[in-house]
């Protein structure tokens, strides 16, 4: 059976969340702060007359942050809460897999990226890291 993700990039790693799950893709919006936020929620975008909270996923996932001046992308995302929004470093394609190929998270994924990735597809040129939506939206504890 073929499963289809739309991919995605953050820092040099590609990634996939099922289709089903994505509303849209949207460019860089422009973000109003929330006061005393967690750090991982970069803010609110108006998401046509809908508020949308924007959660920075390279915050989430412990990566390095964005140069100046590089903007997020938008992947807004239905949850069980409601729609979110998942900033990323840039959209990729939808890509198809087989179903068979599926393998579990690689051993050098650690900390937080371990738990947030349920395992991976090899593609022709790279890997794709299935993100488990509910548990990335799920705000980790505050430092």
């Amino acid at each position: 059976m073929v499963i289809q993700f739309c991919s995605f990039r953050l820092a040099h790693l590609t990634f996939g969340i099922e289709v089903d799950r994505v509303q849209e893709v949207l460019r860089s919006q422009a973000l109003t702060p929330v006061p005393l936020a967690h750090d991982v929620v970069r803010g609110l975008i108006n998401l046509r007359g809908q508020i949308v909270t924007a959660i920075d996923l390279r915050r989430r996932l412990n990566l390095p942050e964005r140069e100046p001046g590089e903007e997020p992308m938008n992947i807004v995302v239905r949850t069980s809460g409601g729609e979110l929004s998942l900033l990323v470093d840039a959209i990729g394609d939808v890509v198809d897999v087989d179903e068979g190929t599926f393998e579990g998270p690689p051993e050098t994924l650690d900390g937080v990226a371990r738990e947030l990735i349920t395992g991976t597809y090899k593609l022709d040129d790279r890997l794709l890291l299935v993100l488990d939506t509910d548990r990335a939206v799920q705000l980790p504890a505050a430092v």
